[in-house]
């Protein structure tokens, strides 16, 4: 994932010096990064010695100068609920951040939104969904560059809006970044509910499980597939912000105390619609940072995995 440009400048020990039979070389490595974290030094000092002496008479350095390319990252819905978690999430982690949206740039001032390139195009309505950006992005200006795509694309509709939103837009999406060979794919998904299979043929499940499919199957080692339940937070929704996290919140704190007395219903068809513990929007944010950067970090995750795949990047 990044490019390396180097020089080095090598002085060349003296004729009457030869390298020292023992171990002659003694590495240290310095990082002066400045403050774009694109650059660092690499400081190599090796030591000479006469061949009749043990001790070292004469050092040289060798500098080395790292253009060292940042993690880039493309959220697809960056302005949404789940999607603006995730391009504050990733900012904060020195992440760069190119969003695609229907919206674009979104209304609220917060100091991390100036951090993110926001690009308008990507049209998701509810009851009323407009592909023509999703299909038929220009997707030269979006993904060249970019080290992972995370897409939060879903909706609600008739039952041919459900597949097309929440599976064959997902499904270009893939398509697309594979084609320009960006190494890493992040869909935010959703939990089954443990849900009879006649409930789970419906197109918003159907068309979550293709995206998934997809995901796996053109990135078998580095795709990333989230399934939460309900995702609680402060959503802002027209001007207003709705605070989910005063239901979510203690009712995770709820099912999490009383998990011992309710695990024997686990296995009741739908008891996960009450069962399912909630989980934070931060926590699904930080689970697919987590996904942009560690490569052992790939394949579907439960409610359960989210929130420790979140502890793991929340320092």
């Amino acid at each position: 994932m990044s490019s390396l440009s180097s020089f080095a400048a090598i002085s060349t020990p003296p004729p009457s010096l030869k390298r020292a039979a023992s171990f002659p070389c003694r590495p240290s490595l310095h990082f002066p990064f400045p403050s774009n974290n694109r650059f660092c030094r690499f400081g190599v000092k090796c030591s000479y010695a006469k061949a009749s002496t043990k001790e070292d008479t004469n050092s040289s350095t060798i500098d080395v100068i790292a253009d060292v390319k940042p993690e880039r990252v493309v959220v697809l819905g960056g302005s949404g609920f789940v999607g603006s978690a995730i391009c504050k999430a990733a900012v904060s982690k020195g992440i760069e951040v190119v969003s695609l949206s229907r919206s674009g740039r979104p209304s609220y001032t917060d100091p991390w939104v100036d951090q993110v390139t926001w690009m308008p195009g990507m049209f998701i309505l509810y009851f009323e969904v407009v592909f023509r950006d999703v299909f038929y992005a220009n997707w030269d200006e979006v993904l060249p560059g970019a080290t992972a795509v995370v897409s939060t694309i879903g909706g609600f509709g008739s039952e041919e809006q459900l597949q097309r939103i929440n599976g064959e837009a997902n499904v270009v999406a893939v398509t697309a970044a594979k084609d320009y060979g960006i190494p890493k794919f992040i869909f935010i998904s959703v939990h089954d509910y443990n849900l009879p299979s006649f409930l789970l043929s419906s197109g918003y499940f159907t068309g979550k499980r293709k995206a998934e499919s997809e995901v796996l199957s053109k990135y078998p080692t580095s795709g990333v597939v989230l399934r939460p339940g309900f995702i609680y937070g402060k959503r802002r929704v027209d001007g207003f912000e709705i605070p989910l996290d005063l239901i979510g919140q203690p009712l995770e704190r709820f099912l999490s105390a009383t998990e011992n007395f309710t695990k024997p219903l686990s296995s009741l068809p739908g008891s996960d619609l009450f069962l399912a513990p909630p989980v934070s929007v931060d926590d699904v944010a930080l689970a697919a940072i987590n996904g942009v950067v560690d490569d052992d970090f790939f394949g579907v995750f439960t409610i359960e995995q989210i929130k420790e795949a979140a502890t793991k990047v929340r320092v």
